[in-house]
């Protein structure tokens, strides 16, 4: 059995699913955002200003920035309601149609008589989004927060700006209860770039499609056809009731990740394939995969159901 990411068609596409410009706190205009992933070999970005009444609510326009070997899917970061610290909820909304009605956020602060976070986000995917929770460790989310957002399709599990400006860039523990729950979530990889310090190009989603165009790469996020890195490769995986395989770019080690404490690694040098038994992890009724680079570099495929 092949994941989805790696027996469907088409190619593997680099995208970053999570940026801001001048439209928000950002310091570069949507254009010039544009342009740096795209000279540093992006196939695509989703810019997600947030939307919010102090930025008049933007979904930013990108589509002028477009040509034929880069494209753009249009976004926001939304936020409505409190999570239990008492914080409004960040949630990334990609491919939300330009007329996405505005929530009752005038600012950065929850407010009475505003959508919870479960119900902007169950509104965004009925609008057509791929949504996911973003940073869950740097916003201090619970798991009882987590469980009340049903409609996301993954979650945020490395955030490159989190990293870089307050060293809590990961959700592996939300997600991974999450998954323990029988939640079928998804992981991306993001940057969460604002260009006020080196935020960017640092976290991405590599998106299987047949074409570099928004709709077929939404789907292709929505179908789960994607892994997500900070450098190493995932080229591909199969299983084979408890035996494992993994061609990847070189690497020292590939760890084997299910539910609870149930872990195996396989450990070399310049390791660019591995056979591994399965047997500490046969009990999980899922699996998830990491690469690491000997720069420490990381990518993770998405959760993998057995049944």
């Amino acid at each position: 059995m092949r994941p989805i990411a790696f027996e469907a068609p088409g190619r593997f596409h680099r995208g970053c699913l999570h940026t801001h410009s001048t439209r928000s706190d950002g310091v570069l205009e949507p254009e010039e955002v544009c342009r740096r992933y795209r000279a540093e070999g992006y196939d695509f970005i989703a810019l997600t200003d947030h939307f919010i009444g102090l930025y008049n609510y933007p979904i930013v326009d990108t589509k002028p920035f477009r040509d034929n070997r880069f494209t753009t899917i249009l976004g926001a970061e939304l936020h409505s309601g409190a999570m239990a610290n008492g914080e409004l909820w960040h949630i990334l909304a990609v491919g939300l149609p330009e007329d996405f009605a505005p929530s009752h956020t005038p600012h950065f602060l929850p407010v009475d008589g505003q959508e919870s976070g479960a119900e902007i986000a169950r509104r965004a995917r009925e609008a057509g989004a791929f949504v996911a929770i973003a940073h869950p460790e740097w916003s201090g989310l619970t798991h009882e927060d987590a469980l009340s957002l049903d409609a996301a399709h993954a979650v945020e599990i490395y955030n490159h700006g989190c990293a870089v400006g307050a060293d809590r860039p990961h959700g592996f523990a939300t997600l991974d209860r999450l998954l323990e729950t029988g939640r079928r979530l998804d992981l991306v990889a993001t940057d969460d770039a604002h260009f006020t310090e080196p935020d960017h190009f640092g976290g991405w989603v590599m998106v299987k499609a047949e074409e570099n165009d928004p709709e077929a790469l939404l789907a292709a996020l929505k179908a789960g056809a994607h892994y997500s890195s900070t450098g190493p490769e995932i080229r591909n995986v199969e299983l084979d009731g408890r035996r494992l395989t993994v061609e990847c770019s070189a690497a020292r080690s590939i760890v084997v990740v299910g539910a609870g404490s149930a872990g195996q690694a396989f450990h070399g040098s310049s390791v660019t394939r591995a056979e591994i038994r399965l047997d500490r992890v046969n009990s999980s009724p899922w699996i998830r995969i990491s690469v690491i680079d000997a720069a420490g570099r990381r990518a993770w495929t998405n959760p993998i159901w057995r049944d």
